[in-house]
């Protein structure tokens, strides 16, 4: 994931500061990934560093962070690099975000061009501090990427808007070829994993997409490994469904520091496998399930993928 900021100072939020220290599990043989050392990764690296570009896959020692920039994937994050909430899965740095850059949506764009992309993800931190919550500035960065770079395929990963009274209606006025939300786990645990936002609300959101769009593709994503039972998985599988999310992602939790939530445990290949079956048959139109799969691992292919699906379900011909 790659963002667009400014060197302000990071502050960490008093919370997550003075959480009591949780032991790291050992990671299992299946979680454990070789460092990069491809051509394509030394590439793209130059390329971050050329244009002082900030990435979250380098401070969030994400494990893919080799095979996406092999393939020079990128995550834009947009609205800076402070979050207004502290979650106890995440890493980004949170407290009082600076002001909103207006050209950013310009440089993202003219980013995107450069790099030659073919699809994009643009995510961003949580802005409750505004009163659009930032939708206005997801509109202006996806007309920013379709004016300087057409041919891009465009997914973007929302906050929740939570109070934002209906300003995430321009955000799918805006029509992203994907609207990503992530749920991120299961209702139990929102209170202890995502304190400031609302189970509900988030699928609701999800739900408006469709509501206001049938078109759209929606997206969403579970972490599993944090204490949660199968049951309740399969549960939120149903929600995604009665919301009509088409594609759901599940990966592995992994810890960023002692001060985050602790990991329960290590979900093994095999029941990601069995997962995705389950998954599969309560009709997603694409699944992706496995310990190193995230929000955006693969978009590119998987959007391609998506859309066949679609295709295949119109005509009503088998997926191979």
């Amino acid at each position: 994931m790659v963002r667009l900021i400014d060197k302000t100072q990071k502050h960490r939020h008093p919370e997550k500061r003075n959480r009591p220290d949780t032991p790291l599990l050992r990671k299992p043989d299946w979680i454990r990934v070789k460092a990069p050392t491809s051509p394509g990764y030394a590439e793209t690296r130059e390329i971050v560093k050329s244009k002082q570009l900030v990435t979250v896959c380098e401070e969030a020692g994400c494990p893919n962070i080799g095979e996406c920039w092999d393939k020079k994937h990128a995550t834009m994050m947009i609205l800076g690099e402070i979050c207004t909430r502290a979650c106890s899965f995440c890493n980004v740095a949170t407290g009082k975000p600076s002001a909103v850059d207006l050209d950013e949506p310009r440089r993202v764009g003219a980013a995107v061009a450069e790099m030659g992309l073919q699809h994009v993800v643009i995510t961003s931190v949580d802005r409750d501090d505004l009163e659009d919550g930032g939708a206005q500035h997801f509109v202006e960065t996806i007309s920013q990427i379709r004016s300087q770079s057409p041919g891009t395929t465009v997914e973007i990963l929302t906050p929740d808007f939570l109070r934002k009274d209906g300003w995430e209606n321009c955000v799918i006025d805006a029509k992203p070829d994907v609207f990503n939300h992530n749920l991120e786990t299961v209702p139990r645990l929102y209170l202890s994993i995502r304190p400031g936002a609302r189970y509900y609300h988030s699928l609701r959101l999800l739900e408006k997409v469709k509501e206001r769009d049938p078109l759209q593709f929606t997206k969403s994503g579970l972490m599993v490994g944090l204490g949660e039972t199968k049951e309740e998985v399969m549960q939120v599988m149903d929600d995604m469904r009665s919301a009509g999310i088409d594609f759901l992602t599940i990966g592995q939790y992994l810890q960023p520091t002692r001060k985050h939530a602790g990991v329960d445990r290590y979900v093994t290949p095999d029941e990601f496998a069995a997962y995705e079956e389950i998954a599969r048959s309560k009709g997603f139109l694409l699944v992706s399930a496995s310990p190193l799969t995230r929000s955006s691992y693969h978009a590119g292919e998987d959007f391609a993928r998506l859309r066949q699906a679609r295709l295949d379900q119109v005509s009503g011909s088998c997926p191979d």
